[in-house]
C-alpha cells in the first residue's frame, strides 16, 4: 500500500497533474512506461505495420511486459512443481511449495473441470488449469509494488475469451459431429409441423449464434471490469489522503483512508483467485454444455 502512495505522488510529479483522477487513469491505463522506483523506464518505440485500411502497432507496453512476466511465473512454477512431483516418484505428495500447487491443480481437475465436463473432461483440464493460474498469477500482480494487472486490459480479457470460445466450439465439433454441432446453432424442431419449424428456424437461429458469443463476451467483461474497479477504487481511497491532508493537517485524515485501504487490499487477494476461479469453471461448464448439447 506504501508503494502504491509513492507510486501515486511519483505518477503526480512526472505530469505534473493536480487533478488526482487524473493521476489515478495514468497509472490504470496501458502505456509505453513502466513506473520504477523514482524513476520512469520508457518503453522502446516499433514502426508500425500497416495492413491495408489497419494499422497495427507491435511497441511494447506496460500490461504486454506484465504478460510475459506472467507467462515466466507460471512456467517456472508448473515445471518447478513437476519436478519435485517426479522426483517423489509419484509415492507421496510433494511437500511444501510444490505440495500446494499440486493439490490446487488436483482441485481444479476434479472439482472444475471433471465434474463440470464429465467423462472424458480430463483431457480439457491442463487448458483450464493453465487459464487458472494465469489469470491469478495476472491479477496478484496488480497488487504488487510498482506492478499492473494485465487482466485490467480488456484486450487481454478478450484475447483468453476467445481462446476459450475456440476450445469450447472445437470440443463441441468433436463430440458431436459436425451434423449434431451444426443443431447447436441451426434450430430444426421435428416435432412440429413444418411452418412453424421454418418459423423456428428463422427466429431462434439467429439467437443461438448470438448466445455462442455472448458466452465469451461475459467472460471479458466480467473479469475486465472487476480488475479496473478493483483498481481504481483502491487508488481513489488512497487519493483521499491528499485531499483531505490540505483541510485537516497530516495527522488524522491518513487513518480512514490507510484503513479502508488495507481492508481493501486485503479483499483483493480474494478478488484475485476467486476471478481466476469463476473463469476457469465457467470455461469449464460451457464446454460440458456442449459436449452435451443433446
Amino acid at each position: 500500500m506504501i508503494a502504491s502512495l509513492l507510486m501515486l505522488l511519483q505518477a503526480a510529479e512526472e505530469h505534473h497533474e493536480d487533478d488526482l483522477g487524473t493521476t489515478i487513469m495514468h497509472h490504470v491505463v496501458d502505456g509505453h512506461e513502466l513506473e520504477l522506483p523514482g524513476t520512469v523506464l520508457h518503453l522502446p518505440s516499433w514502426p508500425a505495420v500497416e495492413l491495408g485500411p489497419f494499422v497495427i502497432d507491435f511497441s511494447p507496453t506496460k500490461h504486454a511486459v506484465f504478460l510475459l512476466i506472467t507467462a515466466v511465473i507460471v512456467g517456472a512454477v508448473m515445471l518447478y512443481t513437476a519436478r519435485r512431483a517426479k522426483q517423489s516418484g509419484g509415492e507421496r505428495v510433494p511437500g511444501g511449495f510444490a505440495g500446494v500447487i499440486e493439490a490446487i491443480v488436483l482441485y481444479i481437475r476434479d472439482n472444475v473441470v471433471v465434474a463440470n465436463i464429465g467423462h472424458g473432461g480430463e483431457k480439457y483440464a491442463p487448458f483450464v488449469v493453465t487459464l487458472f493460474f494465469f489469470i491469478w498469477v495476472a491479477n496478484l500482480l496488480g497488487l504488487v509494488p510498482w506492478g499492473t494487472s494485465p487482466t485490467a486490459n480488456i484486450s487481454v480479457t478478450a484475447a483468453l475469451a476467445v481462446m476459450s470460445l475456440v476450445v469450447v466450439e472445437v470440443a463441441g465439433m468433436k463430440a458431436l459431429g459436425l451434423r449434431g454441432y451444426s443443431r447447436t446453432i441451426f434450430f430444426w424442431p421435428h416435432d412440429m409441423p413444418l411452418p412453424m419449424r421454418l418459423m423456428m428456424f428463422v427466429i431462434m437461429t439467429p439467437v443461438e449464434l448470438l448466445g455462442k458469443f455472448s458466452k465469451p463476451f461475459a467472460l471479458a467483461i466480467r473479469l475486465f471490469a472487476n480488475m479496473v474497479a478493483g483498481k481504481f477504487v483502491l487508488y481513489s481511497l488512497m487519493g483521499l489522503i491528499f485531499v483531505a491532508a490540505p483541510l485537516a493537517g497530516w495527522v488524522f485524515p491518513w487513518l480512514a483512508p490507510v484503513l479502508m485501504s488495507v481492508a481493501f487490499l486485503v479483499l483483493k487477494l480474494f478478488v484475485a483467485v476467486l476471478q481466476a476461479y469463476i473463469f476457469a469453471m465457467l470455461t469449464s461448464v460451457f464446454i460440458g454444455l456442449i459436449r452435451h448439447a443433446h
